[in-house]
């Protein structure tokens, strides 16, 4: 007999909708989340049986446990999905329901599942990142603070680097004594977070080994050692993608569009994407910027696509041009299994007469 399965995952209990194909019936039954009960709860189905879930936060171990039974897991797009199903009213149930009634029909909108070790090398640059971001919201505090009381080191150069932590000691002395001791203490847990990070890449570059993929990303403009490990595990398989416009499209850095009749309008990059990835392209289009003037950098493309686009749009969107651009690099890198090349200039011919 074959069956198939829908799995509507929550915190603390899935939904489970059984259809037999033989018989044409459909069971319910709730599966509390305690280690191993939907390993038992699948076990009893034949091997290969199809489970669809949705994508939720926690789908590590649901995945692990239905993969551990001899099941195929199906991971649902979520929001493709809530669509296709057509509910007008939404219960644990009929979602349930829902998943087995797209896996019947062969209409299931699945996303790529990464195995276990690459999710699991994942979380290293994924921490590293969120670290990142406590560091930036200490140094705009403390760039804050001095701002509140017109207070401003006359180096321009970064003040939280070696040569600028000197003279940033000299100028909170000037602050209020309470806003002293806060910022004091900013300056103390921001000095903590910069060792973890170091700390954090040195593992990382101990722990993932560099293999072809990262070795290829690095030939990238902007793109080094830790940008090309965030790109390698968040593609995974470039495989996956039909095309560059499909990796593009994944890593969320080709802006919106709405169209009607002969009115195009362009708009933000969109939010619904991988935020890593993204993450990942935009900081190497921002290093390009960077390197903007740098007499090895000025005829290259990426430049001149930066700077061209940045005189009619500003910085945001030249960064999201190039931003794009590597995404696109990256698929046709990956695949040719050949390191990135300036693309070859068209020669505009002189109009005759």
């Amino acid at each position: 007999m074959k069956y198939i399965i829908g799995c509507d995952a929550h915190k603390r209990f899935s939904q489970m909708a059984v259809f037999e194909e033989q018989s044409k019936t459909l069971q319910q039954k709730r599966v509390d989340h305690k280690p191993g009960a939907i390993y038992d709860f699948l076990a009893m189905y034949p091997e290969g049986t199809p489970v669809g879930l949705e994508s939720v936060g926690n789908w590590y171990w649901i995945v692990d446990e239905i993969e551990a039974a001899g099941c195929q897991p199906l991971m649902a797009h979520a929001a493709k999905a809530k669509v296709m199903m057509g509910n007008v009213n939404k219960t644990d149930k009929l979602d349930a329901q829902g998943l087995v009634t797209l896996l019947r029909n062969g209409t299931l909108p699945t996303v790529w599942i990464a195995p276990g070790e690459i999710r699991d090398a994942r979380e290293l640059p994924r921490t590293r990142m969120a670290l990142c971001k406590i560091r930036v919201a200490l140094k705009n505090r403390i760039h804050a603070t001095l701002a509140k009381y017109n207070l401003h080191p006359a180096n321009k150069t970064d003040i939280f680097a070696q040569r600028g932590c000197q003279e940033l000691e000299e100028v909170i002395q000037k602050l209020p004594s309470e806003t002293l001791k806060c910022v004091q203490q900013e300056l103390e847990l921001l000095n903590m977070v910069q060792e973890q990070i170091l700390s954090l890449e040195k593992r990382i570059r101990e722990q993932i080994p560099e293999k072809w993929m990262m070795q290829l990303l690095k030939t990238l403009p902007g793109v080094g050692d830790i940008l090309s490990i965030v790109i390698a595990c968040e593609i995974g398989s470039v495989e996956r993608f039909p095309g560059a416009e499909y990796l593009a499209s994944y890593a969320g850095v080709v802006p919106g569009v709405k169209g009607s009749g002969d009115k195009v309008r362009y708009g933000r990059l969109p939010k619904q994407a991988n935020h890593y990835l993204k993450w990942a392209y935009i900081e190497a289009a921002n290093s390009v910027s960077s390197h903007c003037n740098a007499p090895n950098w000025r005829q290259k493309h990426v430049t001149l696509l930066y700077e061209r686009v940045r005189r009619r749009k500003g910085h945001s969107v030249a960064a999201g041009a190039v931003a794009r651009h590597l995404a696109e690099a990256s698929y046709w890198i990956l695949t040719k299994k050949e390191p990135y090349r300036d693309p070859v200039r068209k020669k505009v011919l002189p109009r005759q007469g």
